[in-house]
Parts: structure tokens; sequence; C-alpha cells
């Protein structure tokens, strides 16, 4: 993973974002650094399937906080910074700081849990095996029609892809992981973060302004306009049970997340943009997260898409100077939720 990466290329002549980065080459250039700190980060790495190298981040290995933090920079493509806030925040006292100079491309271009893996039992030999790829390599596969709208692939010899599982994958996804990216097996690293894991839980809350991003798109807001993003979010203890802590790191996000965009383009727009964006205007806003998922039947999609968004937001118009904000955080509803009397 060491190696130069070859430049990405557009797909049309205006790309909304800018068409040379690489995210691969800056998650391959992060992950060697997970790899040096494996020991001290709490990880465990193996030769998987064909060669391919296997970060345990959470399934024997303990992980940690600060594994979840460089392993949300990976998801970025090395596109942004991901960081414990120092100091206690609205009565909780760990809360994860994000920000990106390329909001589109390390979020929507990356870090978006945007490949369905899919492999069926007779497949895997026992069970059935599924997944929503996150990071870098999605952008070598491409198969996402997310990535015609951005006008963007990459171009690199090593991949990166994290998985949010509970098991290690099969030989048959890891066969599809390595022709779809064009990589030799022994150039395709995963990064397993299971979300009963502290690295876990801490990768997804990262997420924070992705979330965001994602939701911008699904309103039709111009991509191209938004030049610079920040966010935070509380972090959740993580918990054993795999419905419990799901449901602690979407609350931290629809109910404990801050976003600030900067943005251009029409002032109607940014205004328009900043009260849509919160997850408040959703029917389903001040219920948790797993209470919704049970009634939904475990069905993400019966969910209303809306709560799917930061609590909060703010934002700016770079050509005007003016900032709009909407929305706010529900931290009563997160200290219900995750806290006991002492």
């Amino acid at each position: 993973m060491s190696s130069p990466q070859p430049p990405a290329v557009p797909l049309t002549d205006a790309p909304p974002i800018t068409p040379h980065l690489s995210v691969n080459a800056g998650g391959n250039a992060l992950t060697l650094r997970l790899l040096h700190q494996c020991d001290e980060l709490g990880l465990q790495v193996s030769s998987g399937p064909s060669g391919c190298t296997i970060i345990d981040a959470g399934l024997q290995a303990p992980g940690s906080v600060a594994a979840g933090l460089l392993i949300g920079e990976i998801c970025m493509g090395g596109l942004g910074s991901v960081g414990l806030v120092p100091g206690a925040q609205h009565g909780w006292p760990a809360w994860l700081e994000v920000h990106s100079a390329q909001p589109v491309l390390a979020c929507l271009g990356s870090q978006y849990a945007g490949w369905s893996l899919a492999a069926t039992k007779e497949e895997t030999g026992g069970r059935r095996f599924f997944a929503l790829g996150s990071g870098p390599a999605r952008a070598l596969a491409g198969k996402e029609d997310l990535f015609r709208e951005l006008a963007y692939r990459d171009r690199a010899d090593a991949a990166v892809l994290v998985l949010e599982v509970d098991r290690l994958p099969p030989q048959v996804i890891i066969d599809k992981l390595v022709r779809d990216c064009g990589v030799p097996p022994e150039q395709l690293t995963l990064i397993i973060t299971p979300t009963t894991s502290r690295a876990g839980t801490t990768q997804v809350v990262a997420r924070v302004l992705e979330v965001a991003m994602h939701r911008a798109h699904a309103l039709g807001h111009t991509l191209a306009d938004i030049v610079e993003g920040s966010a935070c979010a509380p972090l959740p203890a993580p918990s054993a049970d795999g419905l419990v802590a799901m449901g602690r790191t979407n609350d931290a996000i629809l109910y404990g997340g801050q976003v600030h965009l900067m943005v251009r383009g029409s002032e109607a727009a940014a205004q328009q943009l900043a009260r849509d964006l919160p997850s408040g205007n959703s029917p389903a806003h001040g219920r948790s997260f797993a209470e919704l998922f049970a009634e939904a039947g475990h069905d993400f999609y019966k969910i209303d898409p809306g709560l799917f968004a930061p609590a909060e937001v703010w934002v700016s118009h770079l050509d005007s100077g003016r900032t709009w904000h909407a929305g706010g955080l529900q931290m009563d509803l997160l200290h219900r939720l995750w806290m006991e009397a002492a």
C-alpha cells in the first residue's frame, strides 16, 4: 500500500469534486499507520482468504476508541479529521469532532456505507452474509449510482474497505472485492468494526458529517455548492447487544449531532438547506432509534428517511456572509437512554 497511486479520473467534464484526489491513496497511507500501531490500539492483524489483510478492530481483538478515530479518517479517504473534543459538553463526557475541506468526496465518495455485499448460504457453505461496505475501495469499484452523480472514480493499486459486521467475510465476498476493485488480493485490506466494540461505535458516530451530506443529497441540494463541513456528536458507551449498540450510535447523531456547512451558490438554496436538513423535520423525531427500528421489523427502509439527519444545523453562505440555523439538541433524551443514577 506504500507504492505511488495513479491519479483518480473524472467521469465528466465538470465534476462536482476535485478529480485528481485519490481517496485510496489517502486511506492506504492511514491504514499503514493503523497497522504500525496495531498493538497500542488493541487490534489484531491476520491474513485472510486469498492473502488479503484483515484488521480486527472488535471481533476477537479489544479495539479502542483511538482505533475508531483513525478508522473514521480512513473511511474518509484521508480527506477529513476525526478527534475527541476535550472536556464534557451538554452533560456528556465524550464528544467527537469531524471536519473536511472536501466534504462531498470524503463523505459521499468514500465514507458512506453504500456498497451492498451479500452472499447466500449456498455460496458461504453456512450462514448468509450481508454487509454494507464503506471507505475508499467503494470508489475503485464504482458499483453505486452515486458515483455517476459525483462524476468520480478512483484509481489505485491497493484498496481498503471497512465492514461493520460481527464476523469475517467469506471467500466469495473477498473474490468479489478483488474482482470489482481491480487489485490483487494481497493489496486488499479489510477493517472489521462491529458496532458492539469501542472502535465500531466510534467510527459510526464519526459519520455525523456524512449523515448531513447524505441528507443534503437526498433533498436535492447541489453538492458542488457545499465546500467545507464541520460536525460533532456525543460518543456513547458501546453495548454488547448489537441492536442497543446500533440504536445508541444512531441516536448520537439524530439527537446530538451538530453540523456546520459552508456553501456557495444561491442564498435561497442555502437558507432552504438549513431549514430542511435537521432530523426534527421528521414525524419520527423524539423517539429512540432502537424503538423505531423494532417497530419497523428491523427494516431501515420502513423508517422515515428524514430522520437520518443531524439534530442541529448551521449553513453559512460564503458569498454573502450570512448564516442560518435550525434544529436543536435533544440531550435530555440521550441522558435518559444512556445514563443510570450512581
